[in-house]
Order: C-alpha cells, then sequence, then structure tokens
C-alpha cells in the first residue's frame, strides 16, 4: 500500500512538472496598484514588449488603483498561484505599507512570491533656486542657523518622499517642517513657488525641472552618482556617511508558485534587463537597472522591512 501511495504520489509531481513545464500558454496579467500613466506604468510599458518576446505570451496590464497601492496587492494575493498574475509594485507597497497602515490587508513576505527585483530608483534632493545655497553643506548650515523656519513638501503622508526628508532629518538633527501634499506636481508647484524650500523626489521630474532652472539638485540619495544629474554629489559625497536611500520596483506572485515557474518568470526578467536598450531607456527614465533573481529579491525585502518600518515610526505618519 505505501509503495502505491509512493508511486502515485511520484506520478503526480511528473504531471505537475509537464503541466509547468508548458508554462505560459496564455497571457499574463500584470497588476500594477496604482492609475495608467505614472512612474510603475511606465516601468510596465518598458519591460512588456521584450517580456512577451521571451515568454512567448502577451503581456496584460491591469490598473487596481487605490489605498497607495493596497487595492492591487490584495487582488493579486487572492489570485492563483499559477504564474498568470504578477504584480509590478514600488517600495511603499511592498515595505513602507506595513509599517504605515494599521490594518493592512497583506503581509509582503508571507502572501506573496518575489519574482524579480527590476529597477532601483535614487531620489535628489531638492531646494528653491532662490535659497542662498548651492550644495548640500550649505543647505544644511543654512537649516541649522534656522530650526523650524523651513518646510519641506512631500506627496503625501508616508511615502518615499516623505520619509527620506525624514531620514535626512534624523541624520541630521535638523528641524525641517513637513507640509504633505495630494501628489508631487502641486508640492513641486509650491517648491517652485517659494512656498516650501526642500524636497525630495524621484530623479526623472527632479532632473527635467533642475536642468530647466526651476529647482537646484543638491545631490542624490544613491551610493554613485546619477547619470541624468552627472554633476551632481551623492549625499555621501555631501558628508553624511553610509547616507544611501533609494526606491525599488519588483514583481511578485502570489504566495505558493511553484519553484519552476518562478524560475522560468525571474530568467526571463533577467535576459529582458540584459539588454543594452531596455537598460539605456531605464536610466533615461531615471530608474537604475538592478535585477535580482526570486530568492535574493526575497532576501532584499526581508532585509528592507525593518528599514523602512523604523523610517515610518520615527515619521510618527500611520494610515487607518
Amino acid at each position: 500500500m505505501k509503495f502505491v501511495r509512493g508511486a502515485v504520489a511520484a506520478l503526480m509531481l511528473v504531471a505537475c512538472g509537464l503541466a509547468n513545464a508548458a508554462y505560459p500558454e496564455k497571457p499574463i496579467r500584470v497588476v500594477i496598484g496604482f492609475p495608467a500613466g505614472g512612474p510603475l506604468d511606465q516601468h510596465a510599458r518598458l519591460l512588456s514588449e521584450r517580456l512577451q518576446a521571451v515568454l512567448g505570451q502577451p503581456i496584460v496590464i491591469d490598473y487596481k488603483s487605490g489605498a497607495g497601492g493596497t487595492v492591487g496587492a490584495q487582488d493579486v494575493m487572492k489570485a492563483a498561484p499559477d504564474g498568470y498574475t504578477l504584480m509590478l509594485a514600488n517600495t511603499g507597497v511592498m515595505v513602507i505599507n506595513p509599517g504605515l497602515y494599521s490594518k493592512l490587508p497583506y503581509d509582503t513576505l508571507r502572501d506573496f512570491t518575489p519574482i524579480a527585483r527590476t529597477a532601483m530608483q535614487p531620489l535628489a534632493l531638492l531646494v528653491n533656486p532662490k535659497l542662498p545655497v548651492n550644495n548640500l553643506r550649505e543647505f544644511m548650515a543654512y537649516a541649522k542657523a534656522r530650526p523650524g523656519q523651513l518646510n519641506y513638501g512631500s506627496a503625501g503622508n508616508g511615502g518615499i518622499s516623505h520619509l527620506v526628508p525624514e531620514m535626512f532629518k534624523n541624520e541630521t538633527g535638523l528641524f525641517l517642517v513637513h507640509i504633505p501634499y495630494r501628489g508631487s506636481a502641486p508640492a513641486f508647484t509650491d517648491l517652485m513657488g517659494g512656498q516650501v524650500q526642500f524636497m525630495a523626489e524621484s530623479i526623472p521630474q527632479a532632473a527635467n525641472y533642475h536642468k530647466q532652472g526651476k529647482v537646484r539638485a543638491l545631490a542624490v540619495t544613491s551610493r554613485e552618482r546619477n547619470p541624468a544629474l552627472p554633476d551632481t554629489p551623492t549625499v555621501i559625497e555631501a558628508g553624511l556617511k553610509g547616507f544611501e536611500v533609494v526606491g525599488f520596483y519588483g514583481f511578485l506572485a502570489p504566495a505558493g508558485l511553484p519553484a519552476d515557474v518562478r524560475a522560468r518568470l525571474s530568467e526571463a526578467f533577467r535576459q529582458v534587463l540584459a539588454s543594452p536598450d531596455i537598460r539605456n531607456r531605464m536610466v533615461s527614465q531615471g530608474a537604475d537597472p538592478a535585477f535580482l533573481g526570486g530568492e535574493d529579491f526575497g532576501r532584499f525585502l526581508a532585509a528592507e522591512m525593518p528599514r523602512w518600518a523604523d523610517a515610518v515610526k520615527k515619521s510618527g505618519a500611520r494610515l487607518d
């Protein structure tokens, strides 16, 4: 009887293996928890055409916006773990929301299977160009002499543009006042108008406004300088040793994804990100190609979770 049960189990494993070997056999849905037209959408569209060629199946982008990406994450969490529903998520969805929302309906490490990290996205520290400072050291001295008199804008409470300045404040001991906005566009408007004096924002928009002279980029938050702002030093160069804070993008599937399907998807993303054309276009969008396979991406997420939870706690941000 034990032999029969063992033989049946072996046959089932073989059958599953044969089924997965044919993967993918139909279109793959990629869920984005934000409206069309944003940075995640641009990233998905950049990768999808090449990904379709590698996998041999269409990639369908599905927008499920709401609650800081939570609605989209729930949709993917509840989907079948068969490799036909994936989520493209950012730092906020994966590692900030768990510390920000008191009743988050998902657990990043428990409810998803990491597939691939695809990009790292540094931020630029910006000031209004009329401020009498030309570099980060001068800004720090200027702000230190005016505690509580300078404001910084963000795209909203608990987002990366809020938490990075909070990390900067904790590192330097500066007293800057947070002014949250509903999105980065109105925050940029007030930065250019002088209603706020400081801001941290992703490279594409920052570089564009810096080149137009509407804002002044003082530093970037990555370990190395960014090609979009080649003359702008890093925060580390400015004297804050170890200050490296970079957002990231990655693809995940529901928990329970078969190992061979995960490996197939991870390898497909590796091939896509090895393309010089894709890499160059990503850099032009302000994102650094930064592939990690499924297991390494999982370890990366586990390491990032406590860091961002600490940043959220120190900022005092909390959403329900």
